[in-house]
C-alpha cells in the first residue's frame, strides 16, 4: 500500500500475543490501538489480543469474544481444593479451558513436587462445569502442567475408571499408570464423548523415549532419574492398553504433541476423539483471524521476545501467514533477536523494539504498555504521509 495525502483511513489490525510478565494480549492489544490513532485518527483501527494455545489464550479470547470468565470449584494437580476460570463463546456452544488453572506448577508450588503423585482430575472438573452448560465444543489449552498422567485424571472425573489386575481403582498420578490393567467407560459422561474435542499443543514432541514426556518436561515437574523412568514406562503402558496392541501403541507414542502437558493427548484422543492441533492454528479460528485481516493495510503484532522461534507456530507467523500479501506487518516486541534481511525473508515488513535505550527488564516491565504505545506510532508514522499531524492523547503529559 502507498499511502498519499489523501489517504488517510488505512485498515489497522493490531493482533499481539501477550508480553509475559509485562502486559497481556488485550492490554498490548490496546496500547497498539492508541498509537496507531494518534498518526491515523480517522483509520480504521482493530483490536484482536491473539495467543498461541498457551498461557494467556483464555484472556485473549474472551477479549475477543467479549464474554466474562466463568469460575468453577475444582483442585489442583494434588487434588487440593481451588478454583479456576475458563470462557464461554457469545453464543455458548464453545468452551476454551486453560489446564493449567488446575493442573498447573504454579498452583503447587507451595509445596514439594510430587511428580509421579500430580494428576489432571481438576482440569475434568471444569470441563464437567462447560459440559453442564451444553457446550457443543471444548477448546482445551493444555501448557504449563505439573502432571504426568496422560490425561488419565480428566477422564477420571468424567466418570472413566483406570483398574488394576483385582479391579481396583490404580493410585491417581503418573506413578500408577504402570498398574493399569482395564478402562471401564461405562460409567463416562456421555456428553464429553458427544461434544468436539480440540487441543492446542505447542511443542512437537512424542509420548515417550529421549523427547518424550517424562524426560524432556519431567525434571521441570519435580523427576529425578527414577521418576523419570517411572513416568516413560507409565506412559507406553497406558498408550499399549488403550490401543489393545503394542505396535499400536508403539506408532501412537511416536505421534507429534503427543508428549505434551505430561501426554494430555493420549488419553483424550483415544477415548474421546480429540483433535490435537497447533495452538495458533486453533485460536486463529476461534477469532476468525482471517476475516478480520482481509482487508488490513497495516498489522501490527509482536510478543515479549522476536526471534527465529517466533517463526514457527507461535502468534507471529500464524498473523502473518493469515494476512494479505499487501499488508505491511510489523513487530513490535521487548526484544528483537532478527536482523533486517532475516524479518524479510520470513516476511515480516520490519520488527521494532519498545527498548527506549538501555534498561532492565524491570523497567522495560514497568512501562510495557506506553513503550508499546510509542512504537505503535514510531511505526505508523513511518508509514504516513509527509506532514500529518501527531494526534497527542489528552491525557499525556
Amino acid at each position: 500500500m502507498s499511502l498519499t495525502t489523501t489517504d488517510q483511513t488505512p485498515s489497522i489490525v493490531c493482533a499481539p500475543d501477550s508480553f509475559k510478565g509485562s502486559a497481556s494480549a488485550p492490554a498490548a492489544a490496546a496500547a497498539m490501538a492508541r498509537g496507531a490513532r494518534a498518526v491515523f485518527p480517522g483509520a480504521r483501527v482493530t483490536e484482536l489480543p491473539f495467543a498461541d494455545g498457551g498461557e494467556g489464550t483464555l484472556d485473549a479470547l474472551l477479549a475477543v469474544w467479549g464474554t466474562r470468565p466463568r469460575t468453577v470449584d475444582t483442585v489442583d494437580a494434588l487434588g487440593r481444593t481451588t478454583s479456576a476460570d475458563f470462557g464461554l463463546s457469545p453464543d455458548g456452544k464453545t468452551a476454551v479451558i486453560e489446564a493449567a488453572q488446575a493442573n498447573g506448577l504454579p498452583q503447587v508450588s507451595d509445596v514439594e513436587l510430587q511428580p509421579e503423585r500430580a494428576d489432571t482430575y481438576g482440569v475434568g472438573l471444569i470441563a464437567a462445569a462447560a459440559l453442564d452448560l451444553g457446550v457443543e465444543e471444548i477448546l482445551l489449552c493444555i501448557g504449563g502442567s505439573a502432571s504426568t498422567d496422560g490425561g488419565t485424571g480428566i477422564l477420571a472425573a468424567l466418570g472413566a475408571r483406570f483398574t488394576d489386575v483385582a479391579g481396583q481403582p490404580v493410585t491417581p498420578g503418573g506413578g500408577g499408570l504402570a498398574a493399569i490393567a482395564a478402562v471401564d467407560t461405562s460409567g463416562l459422561d456421555r456428553r464429553a464423548t458427544a461434544v468436539r474435542w480440540r487441543i492446542a499443543v505447542d511443542v512437537d514432541n512424542p509420548l515417550t523415549g529421549p523427547r518424550g514426556a517424562a524426560a524432556v518436561f519431567g525434571p521441570q515437574k519435580g523427576a529425578d532419574a527414577d521418576s523419570v523412568a517411572v513416568l516413560d514406562s507409565g506412559l507406553g503402558h497406558l498408550a499399549e492398553v488403550l490401543t489393545g496392541t503394542s505396535a499400536e501403541a508403539k506408532d501412537l507414542a511416536a505421534t507429534p504433541g503427543f508428549g505434551a502437558a505430561g501426554g494430555i493427548p493420549l488419553a483424550l484422543t483415544t477415548l474421546l476423539g480429540a483433535e490435537v492441533v497447533p495452538g495458533s492454528t486453533m485460536v486463529a479460528e476461534a477469532v476468525g483471524l482471517s476475516e478480520a485481516l482481509a482487508e488490513a493495510d497495516f498489522v501490527l503484532t509482536g510478543e515479549g521476545s522476536f526471534d527465529s522461534q517466533s517463526l514457527g507456530g507461535k502468534v507471529v507467523a500464524a498473523v502473518r501467514d493469515h494476512a494479505p500479501a499487501s499488508a505491511r506487518v510489523i513487530v513490535i516486541a521487548g526484544r528483537v533477536g532478527l536482523s533486517a534481511a532475516e524479518c524479510w525473508e520470513a516476511g515480516i515488513t520490519a520488527a521494532l523494539s519498545i527498548a527506549p535505550g538501555p534498561a532492565d527488564l524491570a523497567t522495560l516491565s514497568e512501562r510495557a504498555e506506553a513503550l508499546i504505545e510509542d512504537t505503535a506510532a514510531q511505526a505508523c508514522a513511518l508509514n504516513s504521509p509527509p506532514n500529518t499531524p501527531f494526534q497527542r492523547r489528552k491525557d499525556a503529559p
